[in-house]
């Protein structure tokens, strides 16, 4: 009884409407008659068609999210009337800042893809900051046939989280974090042992959360890597951490969820409510199945310490090269294929292996011992590979990994604060995120490596396509993506099943500088563009060689991957197809290579199926 009412409290402080979601489901929006199934959606409308809604039927939308509907525009237009202004040049200089990107409704933390989408505003947005005004959207687009789109931390390299003439549910003002020390999910008393949580509402990045939850509450709740990512959205695609082969995804660390569907309600969703739904919004995908509006994750016990180890080698010949790459790889599999170790190895076309891997649950001498034979070996082949930036190993206690005072002190550039004016003294972000602000794509390729290929017998094929492919393009190894040896309880999610098998998440991309549309300046080279789209392309084929049928991680992947059903959910896909068709039968909710975006057209207007 006390952890209901504790809830419900939470609940209320969070501005989450305390409804359960066995039936009877009651709208959210009380006084009118449910909500009236229409017919078959086959065509959205768009600003310059007829039935576009009125101004009067936009103000009262207006009236019923209290005010809160915003008419957007480009932060651009001082450019285009006056671009030597202050205002342009205040709007261009913030460009590479996620927070500065992320307060804007009109703008994405990407900007772009070559021949795929444009960071394009929406014409309206509801500036949700409560579960009733996503219901009202949700019910007013659905009505009135209008293209409906999410955005929290707005990071998809996809452009799920943009469109033109639509209306945009920006749930950025949706704020809360509250630490449990005991909670149980809705109806599950008796039945799931009380554990440590948080719960987490739409809006909140992740810098915000770990600060919550690790400098302040002294426990770990898998988030994202990069600290300016949405957590609705990172939950949802399935979320890896630095930390992953010890805590699993974000997705595995759901507990609970609060969702509004097609049809207006919000339903609170776990293993006992709407089951299905519940492990669809573990990985099946942002923005697909409803508009979740605050997340429950399971917390951890903090490890003692954290750690980085860092160094940069180049070798002397391609020959030399790829055995330096043979080597590594032995050394992963024999010493760094465990729940201790997460973070990336990149390979570079120049000869260059660069090394930074995190570390959690022991110190720097124990992180030096175990390199120690591989850092040997270095040493004994220093013919034909030298050390271009030497080895550093630091170690810090694990609660200060996220707390920006003492990381600026102790490690300064290692993080960015927020420099605008009045911003929040915990608005900071990594520095090596930054290349991310703003980005336009012109290409990006995953795919996840199975941990068979580390066996003696596959080894030198393995080494082979990855010589092969840094040969043509820098290809990074993420091994905190691959949950080969994660535990038991992070693999119960609707991602591929590959994930579970891999030893890391194979990364091939490439960008440029921002490039929003509107925005002045020199536009995109689009001939370098595609050439380095098709080089990036090519590199994933020479890697592909030794792993044919893997799958892709839905936020890190091609826009234009093939066979996507397959690639992002491999056999979950007919499962979560089913959940779409109950929860969202007609198609409200679209996002590029979505569950069931393959019946509409590639903008999510016109109904093919």
């Amino acid at each position: 009884m006390h952890s209901i009412r504790r809830r419900a409290l939470i609940n209320a402080a969070l501005g989450i409407a305390a409804t359960g979601c066995v039936p009877p489901l009651i709208p959210l929006v009380t006084g009118q008659e449910p909500v009236r199934e229409p017919a078959r959606t086959t065509r959205r409308v768009r600003v310059t068609d007829p039935d576009w809604p009125s101004r009067a039927e936009w103000a009262a939308l207006n009236g019923k999210v209290g005010g809160r509907l915003l008419e957007l525009s480009s932060p651009f237009a001082a450019c285009r009337n006056a671009p030597r202004s202050a205002a342009c040049r205040d709007v261009l200089a913030q460009l590479k800042n996620p927070y500065f990107l992320g307060d804007d409704p009109a703008l994405t933390q990407s900007s772009g893809w070559i021949d795929a989408w444009t960071s394009t505003p929406s014409v309206y947005a509801v500036a949700a900051e409560q579960s009733n005004d996503v219901a009202q959207a949700v019910r007013f687009a659905r009505e009135h046939r209008v293209r409906l789109v999410i955005k929290g931390g707005g990071h998809s390299y996809q452009g799920t989280s943009n469109a033109p003439d639509s209306l945009l549910i920006w749930t950025r003002r949706m704020r809360g974090i509250r630490l449990y020390d005991a909670f149980v999910p809705l109806d599950c008393e008796g039945d799931m042992p009380p554990q440590p949580a948080v719960t987490v509402a739409a809006g909140e990045m992740w810098m915000h959360v770990y600060d919550a939850v690790t400098t302040r509450g002294g426990r770990y709740v898998q988030g994202g890597g990069c600290a300016t990512v949405g957590v609705a959205g990172l939950v949802q695609s399935g979320g890896f951490g630095s930390f992953s082969k010890k805590f699993g995804t974000a997705a595995g660390s759901l507990l609970e969820a609060q969702v509004v569907t097609a049809d207006g309600i919000e339903r609170i969703v776990n293993a006992r409510t709407d089951p299905d739904l519940f492990w669809a919004l573990k990985g099946g995908g942002g923005g697909s199945f409803g508009v979740v509006t605050s997340v429950t994750l399971k917390t951890h016990p903090l490890p003692d310490y954290v750690g980085v180890v860092s160094a940069v080698l180049r070798a002397s010949s391609p020959q030399a090269f790829r055995r330096l790459i043979d080597r590594f790889l032995a050394f992963y599999a024999d010493a760094l294929l465990n729940e201790h170790w997460g973070e990336t190895v990149s390979m570079s076309p120049d000869g260059t292996l660069r090394i930074s891997m995190l570390f959690q649950g022991f110190d720097r001498v124990e992180a030096g011992r175990i390199w120690q034979p591989f850092l040997q070996s270095v040493t004994e082949t220093a013919s034909e590979v030298r050390l271009v930036e030497p080895v550093r190993i630091q170690s810090i206690p694990a609660r200060r990994l996220w707390d920006p005072a003492f990381i600026m002190k102790h490690a300064p550039g290692v993080m960015v604060a927020d420099g605008r004016p009045g911003a929040a003294p915990d608005n900071v972000f990594w520095a090596a995120d930054q290349t991310d602000a703003g980005r336009f794509t012109y290409g990006y390729e995953s795919l996840w490596l199975p941990a068979s290929l580390l066996d003696p017998s596959a080894r030198a094929s393995l080494s082979d396509a990855l010589f092969q492919t840094s040969q043509q393009w820098n290809v990074s190894l993420s091994f905190n993506k691959g949950l080969a040896g994660a535990p038991e309880d992070a693999r119960d999610t609707a991602m591929n099943p590959d994930v579970l098998d891999a030893f890391a998440l194979a990364i091939i991309s490439g960008e440029g500088a921002p490039a929003f549309a509107g925005m002045p300046g020199a536009p995109v080279d689009i001939a370098a563009a595609r050439q380095a789209a098709m080089r990036i392309r090519g590199a994933a084929q020479s890697l592909r060689v030794v792993a044919p049928h893997a799958g892709a991680y839905v936020s890190e992947s091609s826009f234009h991957q093939e066979d996507w059903p397959r690639a992002y959910w491999g056999e979950h896909y007919p499962m979560l197809d089913a959940v779409k068709r109950k929860y969202d039968p007609d198609g409200l909710f679209f996002v590029h290579q979505g569950v069931a975006s393959n019946e509409w057209d590639p903008e999510g207007f016109t109904r093919l199926q």
